[in-house]
């Protein structure tokens, strides 16, 4: 995509030392999430990520049980991507979301406005299932938000888990916000902005498929009730990805496979989104995490049993 080009040659070096994913040492340890007694799940608190990739914290590396990673960090095409987690583009014109910020008259262009997320404190801390405060600052230091973010690693089957991740932003900073995407600012389709979750980039790229639609073309913009990514370059390393929208709001799924493999829900897929002071977004995604690759039925019935168990919690 363009908005890594310019960012990627000046963090290159960067973004390399960062493949390693570890916290500074001055930050938060990395937390292992666990499944069926496997540590599925690393969260990290993204405190040695360059400044111009939008610092924040993440999740890297998620694996399937049986230990194929599906997740990716500052990929050289993309160095702003960060495993799982969420980020956006343009909140009262700060980047949360790292490398260049796509404007109307000059398109992609590398400004000074990154902002970053500091983790504040855990609210509650299980082998299973994790709550964090976290602040969203300008690149001046100014509160523009406070999120709580909710991850859990949800048991399934001997084959399966589901990652359920729920942020709840809301509005601090006193006036109105608005949330943009290059899409809101004239790059049609590319609203992305939210959760988002990179996958590893293979020679093949990954299948896209939804109930009744196949391809990415397809399922990109749309507002599909599931969405799965089924990649891996070998039979022992085949792996499956299946997201759902859970919660009131269903935004539209942004979807790339040909160029990278990434899935996120998009805040401001075509139009602004105001949150008024005080205001809050609340949006949950839960993702099917399987080894293998998973037909339809299979795919139906993991999703369902997912949402029973995120609701049932």
């Amino acid at each position: 995509m363009a908005e890594q080009t310019e960012a990627a040659r000046r963090a290159t070096t960067a973004g390399t030392a960062q493949q390693g994913g570890g916290a500074a040492a001055d930050g938060p340890a990395a937390v292992k999430l666990r499944c069926r007694g496997v540590a599925v799940a690393e969260w990290r608190a993204g405190t040695d990520v360059p400044p111009d990739l939008s610092p924040r914290p993440y999740l890297h590396p998620v694996r399937t049980l049986g230990g194929t990673v599906v997740t990716e960090v500052s990929p050289g095409d993309h160095l702003h991507h960060l495993g799982v987690g969420v980020a956006v583009p343009d909140i009262d014109g700060t980047s949360f979301w790292g490398g260049t910020t796509f404007t109307r008259d000059r398109g992609p262009v590398l400004l000074d406005n990154h902002g970053r997320q500091e983790h504040r404190a855990w609210t509650s801390a299980g082998a299973a299932r994790r709550a964090e405060r976290v602040a969203w600052l300008s690149r001046a230091g100014e509160a523009l938000c406070e999120e709580v973010r909710e991850t859990a690693a949800v048991e399934l089957d001997a084959r399966s888990w589901a990652l359920h991740l729920r942020t709840r932003l809301r509005n601090t900073s006193g006036r109105d916000l608005e949330v943009n995407s290059p899409a809101t600012k004239g790059r049609p389709g590319a609203g992305y902005g939210g959760y988002f979750w990179r996958a590893p980039k293979e020679e093949a790229p990954p299948r896209c498929l939804g109930p009744e639609a196949e391809g990415e073309a397809a399922l990109h913009g749309s507002r599909s009730p599931w969405l799965a990514l089924l990649g891996g370059s070998s039979a022992d390393t085949r792996w499956t990805l299946v997201f759902e929208a859970l919660g009131a709001e269903q935004d539209p799924w942004f979807v790339r496979a040909e160029e990278y493999p990434g899935v996120g829900a998009a805040l401001a897929w075509d139009s602004p989104l105001t949150v008024p002071p005080d205001g809050e977004v609340d949006r949950q995604v839960v993702t099917v995490v399987a080894d293998g690759h998973l037909p339809r039925p299979d795919i139906a019935e993991l999703v369902a049993r997912a949402r029973d168990a995120v609701t049932a919690a």
